[in-house]
């Protein structure tokens, strides 16, 4: 096996990276849809609180879930590298493990709800129609849990083979799905809030389904394995730890973000307005950033199981050229034409001349986000997911140094620190990585 993986070549060229971006890319624009369409369609039926319900709850289930998208990201890097080995059973073996994981942890969090659900209504200090609403809404959505963490799983094993158009339907058809079932179970059968709660939950239901369908297409059957070989201790330990870090590392990015919006709403209404506007630049930059670290993780966990370090380099090298010429690309877009986009999401012209004076900040949060999006795919491919959430640790703790340090210049030092808290990430994934290359490959020769 060791010869045939090493005289392995793999595609890895201009082309193979877009081919893999692209898909993702849309893939990423279409998930914001699942919150947007139970606020459109509840937001018909004229009533303020339901709405907030809704949002309320986007909001709630975005942070549980996303939590877990470790379970995503751990199955890509795996299956990207078994894939690259040539190793189907051991891509069955991921596959196995990660059901098991993502089954147990959905059950933990049906069992969990109350408390679940006491903390999160707490902390969003709603009024009792809001939260009535709400508690409507999270009571049924969370049983959804199981199928949501299993599609992450199945999500990521798509990704690991580097089959990114199937991402990219399976996640258009779960958005399809439930703007179908909350339309219908809403307007059709007039069940309101709980209607939407069910069409999304129905929604990620099919989703796994055709998930399943759609990998057992790809050859892949993960009962096949037996319950020793999904329960070897070293893999099943190597799957539970790479899942803690990368969730300690999501949770660390969780809360950097929800700093920056709790900091921002505590400077005024304007303050907080403004920079919900242009904080929407960051997210469309991370969309298309998002594909290409996608392409990364595919591209090096493939280049490491086929023990080809000359691939592994060249996808480092084309994966974080294309994330930062993009980077520059979209900053300079929301440079030139950021004033636009101001105007067209507000109307107030308070909001619309604040939002102008921190433009030029959000304009460069793609760019300085560029190499850190890059080389989280490159970590996760490589499994190198200790070193991944230590050193967002150590950004984390650089961007609350310097809103301490400079929190006297307010909304600008909210800024700078999240210019920081993106470049110090990529910076110092990029002063690690050759030492991390060096050790992977010699424990592979």
């Amino acid at each position: 096996m060791d010869g045939s993986a090493t005289a392995r070549r793999l595609d890895i060229s201009h082309r193979r990276i877009l081919t893999l971006a692209l898909p993702m890319t849309l893939s990423h624009v279409t998930t914001p849809l699942l919150g947007l369409v139970d606020a459109t369609v509840i937001g018909r039926l004229g009533e303020a609180h339901l709405l907030g319900a809704v949002a309320l709850g986007a909001v709630i289930f975005d942070f549980v879930f996303w939590s877990f998208g470790s379970l995503r990201m751990a199955t890509a890097g795996l299956t990207a590298q078994a894939t690259g080995a040539g190793n189907r059973h051991e891509v069955d073996l991921t596959l196995a493990r990660a059901f098991l994981v993502a089954g147990v942890t959905g059950l933990l969090l049906i069992l969990l709800q109350w408390p679940i659900a006491t903390l999160a209504f707490s902390m969003a200090g709603a009024s009792q129609a809001v939260t009535d609403a709400l508690s409507t809404y999270f009571f049924i959505r969370i049983w959804a849990a199981p199928f949501t963490l299993a599609n992450y799983v199945i999500l990521g094993s798509t990704l690991g083979r580097g089959r990114t158009d199937l991402g990219l339907l399976l996640q258009v058809a779960i958005n399809v799905a439930n703007i179908v079932f909350t339309m219908a179970l809403v307007l059709g059968f007039g069940l309101g809030i709980a209607g939407a709660a069910i069409g999304t939950a129905l929604a990620e239901v099919l989703g796994a389904g055709l998930g399943i369908v759609v990998l057992r297409r790809l050859g892949s059957n993960p009962l096949a394995v037996t319950w020793p070989e999904v329960l070897h201790r070293a893999a099943m330990l190597q799957t539970l730890a790479m899942n803690r870090d990368i969730m300690i590392r999501n949770v660390a990015l969780i809360l950097a973000f929800s700093i920056f919006s709790a900091l921002g709403a505590r400077s005024g209404d304007v303050t907080l307005a403004a920079n919900a506007v242009l904080y929407n630049m960051f997210l469309i930059g991370g969309y298309f950033l998002d594909g290409f670290a996608t392409a990364a993780e595919t591209l090096c966990g493939q280049s490491i199981g086929a023990r080809d370090e000359r691939s592994f380099r060249r996808a480092i090298h084309l994966s974080l050229g294309w994330s930062l010429g993009f980077g520059l690309a979209v900053s300079a877009l929301f440079l030139i034409g950021g004033g636009f986009f101001i105007d067209f999401v507000s109307t107030n012209p308070e909001v619309r001349s604040y939002a102008r004076d921190y433009l030029v900040f959000a304009a460069l949060t793609p760019l300085f986000g560029a190499a850190a999006f890059a080389f989280d795919g490159i970590y996760t491919g490589a499994t190198w997911t200790r070193s991944m959430r230590d050193l967002m640790v150590i950004a984390f703790i650089a961007y609350g140094a310097i809103l301490l340090a400079a929190g006297d210049l307010g909304n600008t030092a909210l800024w700078i620190a999240l210019l920081t808290f993106l470049s110090a990430r990529g910076l110092g994934q990029f002063i690690l990585y050759p030492r991390l290359a060096k050790k992977t490959f010699a424990s592979l020769s």
